[in-house]
């Protein structure tokens, strides 16, 4: 089997909801176009983000409605006014957003309210070759299109209740209560297929023009999806749910670095021999998805394919789990067998035990994956750490912090303890005065073929710019927004000055 080449080379994690915009979240509009340029002017290869699904309670890109899906939020007014679906007077009124975090109730009234209006417009006044280009997309993704508008369409329609506390024939899909709600819910089905539609026609646009300055995408793929989504309503025999849909077993990790008592997720779990009889047909697609919407795609918590641990329904934590084993390296095969040669970082952190750790490792290794390093992760104990930089071998993407991590400002303002505070600034070789910057050029001139920093790091943020607390609800996860200003040319012409002194250019 080849195997992709990663070149030595480095990239700045920024969720697309963080970039700054007069509509109160980040989208698909200039302030993309603008980090592709600061992107390239600092020499950067790469852009990573966070799942590009639509978001629901809790706001997580992790906890998806619909994961074949693009979320309708990153649609830019800007440019549905240059499509001509909405009036140059239709986006001039815009509520007062604070400029620094995304308000997710008060956004998405806002943009909802936008989309209704364009979508009226495009079907009254749309010429026919927009009509033919949507006609276009329905027919081209119509094997997640359809399922995907019905959901949304019946779920607005019930006030967003959860698809299990709709009524026992929809619950059920039976034949005729889908038909008779495809009927009822016709305008409101295709109003959803038309937002996926200016998603697609908006990302992939700028994805061209990022793939065209050199800059590549990185994508995620969460391991899990929400049980209040599509995916578990349209295909319930794939997943392990009890005799009234409901589930026997949810997913989560054990108690780690992030949590004492573990995290419990609550996602339900696959029921992976099932999944099995149809060669994976449903990951095989989203995977093609993941690879139609980025260039790299990180699978995150990559070690639920080798072996996942199972919380029995209703536990109040994660801590009465199990491990059990996954599809590992079988299932890789036939993705890989299906896509050919696929570019896939795999999410390996947690703790593990021996067999679990070296079970993981191989995994990777057979397909050419590499793992990930954390370099918050790496200080308070001794040499041996696998963390510390000295320790990284080529097959790894090594992060200053990533989106569930503080802020590396915020780490060691906040949350480290005196003795990782202390082996940081002995092993950095440093006063802490600029202990993000420290952190850069650790990650950057370490031995890992790609070196990745959040957006906060490269600006030195602290505390208050943390993306995501693992295992909490909280109105500020996913919240966090790059100021208008913050992308100079000093700071590009630094980042590359970087970028360049460590052969990653």
């Amino acid at each position: 089997m080849t195997r992709v080449q990663f070149p030595r080379r480095s990239g700045i994690l920024l969720h697309p909801t963080s970039l700054p915009g007069r509509s109160g979240i980040g989208d698909w509009g200039d302030a993309a176009y603008r980090f592709v340029d600061f992107l390239a002017r600092a020499r950067q290869t790469y852009w990573q983000v966070l799942p590009l699904s639509p978001t629901a309670f809790g706001d997580s890109p992790y906890q998806s409605p619909a994961t074949f899906a693009g979320n309708p939020l990153l649609i830019s007014p800007e440019k549905l006014v240059q499509a001509g679906h909405l009036a140059r007077d239709e986006v001039l009124s815009v509520p007062d957003f604070p400029p620094d975090r995304v308000d997710y109730g008060r956004v998405t009234a806002f943009k909802n309210n936008l989309l209704d209006r364009a979508y009226a417009n495009f079907r009254a006044h749309a010429p026919r070759e927009q009509r033919d280009a949507f006609a276009h997309f329905c027919r081209t993704h119509a094997a997640w299109l359809d399922e995907v508008a019905l959901f949304l369409a019946l779920k607005d329609a019930h006030a967003g209740r959860a698809w299990y506390e709709w009524e026992p024939e929809l619950v059920a899909r039976q034949p005729k209560a889908l038909a008779r709600a495809r009927a009822a819910l016709a305008e409101k089905i295709e109003n959803q297929k038309y937002r996926q539609w200016q998603f697609f026609e908006q990302y992939l646009a700028l994805k061209r023009y990022a793939n065209a300055r050199g800059i590549r995408i990185i994508g995620d793929v969460p391991i899990y999806v929400a049980l209040d989504s599509v995916d578990v309503w349209a295909h319930p025999e794939q997943f392990l749910l009890d005799a009234n849909l409901r589930p026997l077993a949810v997913a989560g990790v054990p108690p780690d670095y992030f949590s004492p008592t573990g995290q419990l997720w609550g996602n339900p779990l696959y029921r992976w021999h099932v999944m099995a009889r149809d060669a994976y047909a449903w990951w095989r697609a989203r995977f093609q998805m993941a690879f139609t919407l980025a260039d790299v795609v990180r699978v995150d918590h990559f070690r639920g394919f080798y072996n996942f641990w199972q919380v029995p329904a209703g536990e109040p934590t994660a801590v009465n789990g199990r491990w059990v084993k996954g599809p590992g390296k079988a299932f890789f095969r036939v993705i890989t067998r299906a896509l050919g040669e696929v570019a896939i970082i795999a999410e390996d952190l947690g703790e593990f035990d021996e067999a679990s750790r070296a079970g993981v490792d191989a995994l990777r290794a057979e397909f050419g994956f590499p793992g990930m390093k954390v370099l918050q992760f790496a200080f308070g104990g001794d040499a041996t750490n696998p963390f510390l930089p000295h320790n990284y071998t080529r097959d790894f993407v090594a992060y200053t912090g990533t989106h569930d991590n503080d802020t590396t400002v915020g780490w060691y303002t906040v949350t480290s303890s005196e003795a990782e505070r202390a082996h940081a600034r002995c092993y950095l070789n440093c006063d802490a005065s600029n202990i993000a910057w420290d952190f850069l050029r650790a990650v950057w001139s370490s031995v890992a073929h790609t070196a990745i920093a959040p957006m906060q790091d490269v600006l030195a943020l602290g505390h208050d710019a943390r993306m995501n607390h693992p295992g909490t609800f909280s109105a500020r996860n996913w919240a966090w927004r790059m100021l208008p200003e913050a992308l100079t040319d000093d700071l590009a012409a630094r980042l590359a000055d970087l970028t360049t002194l460590y052969g990653r250019a």
